[in-house]
């Protein structure tokens, strides 16, 4: 078939196989033109492994170090009449080009929130791994649902305490205009914890202690964003950023259960990038657009591959990591440090329905949205016939 985006909302409810293919491509080209990083993990656990800064974690680990990845995802598979999603095909092209390397790439797909999905994970580390070093935990999901309970909790983008105005930008109908959102009750903010904060990450990790698979001094991280003054009212100060405070109280648990193995948990702050989980919140595409046209102008745009290299090289296995008071690493101080906001807060300012395509980059927010699915990337011919039945 002939396959073209098809954009509802902030959502593409397609994907290209040889787009994908060709994006992750990429990232692989990248981290292998750093060469050999030296020492590093060497069975690593991937949760929520086939998209964003999930699947850059894991291209490093395997390009990078040589590691062994398990990866834990969610995806559908391609039909004869509907394309598979982004993560299916970019999880298609990782594994045949890591095999093709004489790498162990395995994916399990299902709900990682679940004790199914766990356990068989660890089945799966047990016959073919041995013990894991390094555990990711890059999972965004709207809903979850508590194994113990059976209760599906869903997540809220909401204010706390106070309603909060401000100017967001509506990709679907080209639109810069204001947006009122009420606070959030305690029931929403609690919920919207239960789906995104720590406690999974802290079930996943006892899991695999219980299981015996945690290798001594095994390294564990989470991803989260703090973002600065411009986003705290709908990120940091909001229902998201409550749940990712919690994120912090379960690196604190991770590490005092797992002393005994010397365990190292740790939060890692990144910088804000065009995701399928970022272009849903509003103020972020209208930010986002901001940041990358002072970036790009200052030369200090990034995007996941470069990030996710950094975090490796620089903290999880470098000698001089940055961390804040709170224990996190922090990879996000090109964009959030006083010089840089200060310009994006003049053009936040400024920014109308009218100069909105002049004083931001759009055009390349756009194109990086495409790109999570496939489109928008030149070398590829998106008139040709493509076979949507590709198999992991």
């Amino acid at each position: 078939m002939v396959i073209k985006p098809k954009v509802r909302g902030f959502i593409c409810t397609n994907a290209h196989p040889v787009g994908c293919a060709t994006a992750v491509d990429e990232q692989i080209a990248y981290v292998e033109a750093k060469g050999d990083l030296g020492e590093g993990p060497k069975n690593v656990l991937v949760i929520g492994s086939s998209t964003g800064y999930g699947l850059a974690s894991r291209i490093t680990s395997a390009f990078g170090y040589g590691a062994k990845t398990l990866g834990v995802c969610f995806e559908k598979a391609p039909t004869e009449r509907k394309t598979g999603t982004a993560g299916w095909y970019n999880t298609a092209a990782f594994h045949e080009k890591a095999k093709a390397k004489g790498l162990y790439a395995e994916t399990i797909n299902g709900d990682a929130f679940s004790d199914e999905i766990k356990n068989e994970t660890i089945e799966k580390i047990k016959a073919e791994m041995g013990k894991v070093d390094l555990v990711i935990y890059s999972l965004a999901s709207p809903r979850r649902t508590d194994p113990e309970t059976g209760v599906t909790y869903k997540s809220t983008l909401k204010p706390v305490g106070q309603a909060y105005t401000t100017k967001t930008y509506d990709t679907d109908k080209d639109k810069v205009h204001e947006v009122s959102l009420e606070p959030a009750n305690d029931e929403e903010i609690l919920n919207t914890i239960k789906v995104m904060g720590g406690e999974d990450w802290e079930r996943w990790m006892d899991f695999l202690r219980e299981a015996d698979v945690l290798a001594e001094g095994c390294k564990t991280t989470a991803y989260t964003y703090i973002g600065k003054e411009l986003t705290w009212p709908i990120y940091g100060q909001a229902t998201i950023g409550k749940a990712k405070e919690d994120l912090d109280r379960a690196a604190a648990a991770i590490i005092g259960k797992n002393s005994d193995l010397l365990v190292q948990a740790n939060v890692s702050s990144l910088k804000a990038l065009v995701t399928q989980a970022s272009s849903a919140i509003p103020v972020m595409p209208l930010y986002i657009s901001l940041i990358y046209k002072v970036m790009k102008e200052e030369g200090t745009h990034e995007g996941c591959i470069e990030q996710i290299h950094g975090l490796f090289t620089q903290c999880l296995f470098g000698n001089t990591p940055t961390l804040d008071e709170a224990n996190r690493y922090r990879m996000d101080g090109k964009e959030t440090n006083d010089a840089t906001q200060a310009k994006i807060k003049a053009l936040w300012d400024q920014v109308t329905q009218e100069n909105f395509h002049d004083l931001s980059d759009y055009k390349g927010y756009n194109h990086e949205f495409l790109k999570l699915f496939g489109f928008d990337i030149s070398s590829v011919d998106y008139d040709s016939e493509v076979d949507p039945m590709v198999n992991w």
